[in-house]
C-alpha cells in the first residue's frame, strides 16, 4: 500500500481548490448581478392603483341616457341691431353744449348737443325769402283777382297771378321742409341746431366732443350711437366641427362671468352662413330678455346649447369625475384594483349628473367619489 502524502503538503491543496470554487462563485455571481437588471425592466403602470380594502369606495354604473345634444360656446353680449340708432347730424356746424356723455340713459326726444349751424342760418333764410315772395304774390293775385271780376284785365293775366302765386307756395313748402329737416324750428329762427335723442336709451358710442367742429353727413361718423338694452344679444363662437349639434329654436343657457351663480335662458335665433376665415367658427345669436339692465354690452359669457332631439348618451355622476392638470378623470374598477381613466365631458346632465363623450363606455364601474378616492392613494404613497 502507498504510502499518503505528507500533512503539509494537502493544506495547500485544499486552499488551492477553495480559492477556485470562489472564483468560479464570484463569476456565476457577477453573471447573476449582470442579469438582474434585465429580469427587472417591467415597469409599473401609473394609471393603476390596488387597495387593501376596495370595499370602502362606492361604485356606480357609467348609464346610457337619451338626453338633448349639449354643447358649450364662449359668447359676447351685444347690442340688438334692430334696437340700435346712429345719431347723426344733417348739418355742419361747432358744438356749443355737449348734454350728455358715453353711458347715460336718454329718453326719447332729450337734447343731445346744440350745434352753431350755418347750414341751419342758410336754410331759415331761404324760408324767410320764399314766406316773403309768397305774401307779395298772394297779395298781386287778389288784386288781379279784383280787377279781372270788374272786368279791367284779361283772364291770361289772373291765370299769371295764380301761377306765380302757387310757384312761391312750393318754395315757401320745400325751404320749410328743409328747416325742419335740419332740425330747426319755422316759428322761431335760430342759427343753432339742436340735435335729440330718436329713441329711448344708452349711449353705447360718443364721437364727438365740446366744441368740436361737425362736418357733412358725407364726411363724418355718426356722433352718438342709442342702444335700447332692454333686449340684447349673446354672440357666440361655434367651430365648424360643431355646427351641426346647433339649429335654430334650440335653448341656450347662458352664464356670466359677472354673475356666476345666475343663469339666463334663451333660444337660437340665428346662425350665420359664413365662416370666420381665422378661426373656422360661425356667430351664433340667443336673444335674451334684458328688462333689469344686468346684461352690458362687452360682457364676455358662456353658453350651453341643448337641442330638441334627443340622442343616447353616456353619463356618470358628477363626483364621480375628477378635474386633474386640466383633464377629466374617472376611476374604474378593475377586480380589486382601480384604473384611472382620462375622459371628455360635455356639459352636466339632469340629477347632478355629467355627460361623457369619450373614454369610458356603458356599464364601466367607476368609484362613485373620485376626489376621495384619489386623496387616500395619495395619503397611502406618503
Amino acid at each position: 500500500m502507498t504510502s499518503s502524502a505528507p500533512r503539509s503538503l494537502q493544506i495547500p491543496a485544499l486552499a488551492i481548490v477553495a480559492a477556485c470554487l470562489a472564483v468560479l462563485a464570484g463569476s456565476a455571481c457577477s453573471r447573476e448581478t449582470k442579469a438582474a437588471p434585465t429580469r427587472a425592466e417591467v415597469s409599473r403602470d401609473p394609471n393603476l392603483f390596488a387597495t387593501e380594502h376596495p370595499e370602502l369606495f362606492p361604485t356606480v354604473r357609467v348609464e346610457t341616457r337619451d338626453l338633448p345634444t349639449l354643447l358649450t360656446a364662449n359668447a359676447t353680449v351685444t347690442p340688438d341691431v334692430n334696437r340700435t340708432i346712429h345719431v347723426t347730424s344733417l348739418g355742419s356746424g361747432r358744438v356749443v353744449d355737449l348734454r350728455v356723455r358715453l353711458g347715460d340713459f336718454v329718453q326719447k326726444g332729450k337734447t343731445l348737443l346744440i350745434i352753431s349751424s350755418p347750414d341751419l342760418s342758410s336754410a331759415f333764410a331761404d324760408y324767410q325769402k320764399a314766406l316773403a315772395d309768397e305774401l307779395v304774390t298772394r297779395k298781386a293775385l287778389d288784386r288781379t283777382q279784383l280787377l279781372f271780376d270788374k272786368g279791367a284785365v284779361a283772364e291770361k293775366d289772373l291765370q299769371a297771378a295764380q301761377n306765380a302765386e302757387a310757384k312761391a307756395q312750393v318754395d315757401l313748402k320745400t325751404t320749410e321742409q328743409r328747416v325742419r329737416v335740419l332740425g330747426g324750428d319755422p316759428a322761431h329762427p335760430s342759427q343753432q341746431l339742436v340735435l335729440r335723442a330718436p329713441i329711448s336709451g344708452t349711449i353705447v358710442e360718443q364721437n364727438v366732443a365740446g366744441f368740436e367742429g361737425i362736418k357733412s353727413l358725407d364726411n363724418t361718423p355718426n356722433l352718438f350711437t342709442i342702444a335700447d338694452l332692454s333686449q340684447v344679444w349673446v354672440v357666440c363662437d361655434v367651430f365648424e366641427n360643431d355646427l351641426g349639434d346647433v339649429h335654430l329654436g334650440d335653448a341656450a343657457e347662458v352664464r356670466l362671468n359677472a354673475f356666476p351663480d345666475k343663469t339666463f335662458r334663451g333660444t337660437v335665433s340665428d346662425i350665420s352662413r359664413v365662416l370666420d376665415p381665422a378661426t373656422r367658427s360661425a356667430k351664433v345669436r340667443v336673444v335674451l330678455n334684458n328688462a333689469g339692465g344686468e346684461l352690458r354690452p362687452g360682457m364676455f359669457a358662456t353658453a350651453t346649447f341643448r337641442s330638441r332631439k334627443l340622442r343616447p348618451v353616456l353619463v356618470v355622476p358628477t363626483t364621480a369625475v375628477m378635474r386633474l392638470h386640466d383633464k377629466d378623470w374617472l376611476f374604474r374598477k378593475e377586480q380589486s384594483r382601480f384604473r384611472r381613466l382620462e375622459v371628455q365631458t360635455s356639459g352636466s346632465a339632469a340629477d347632478g349628473w355629467l355627460q361623457v363623450r369619450q373614454g369610458a363606455q356603458a356599464g364601466d364601474e367607476v368609484v362613485r367619489n373620485a376626489l376621495d378616492f384619489s386623496t387616500a392613494v395619495a395619503e397611502k404613497k406618503e
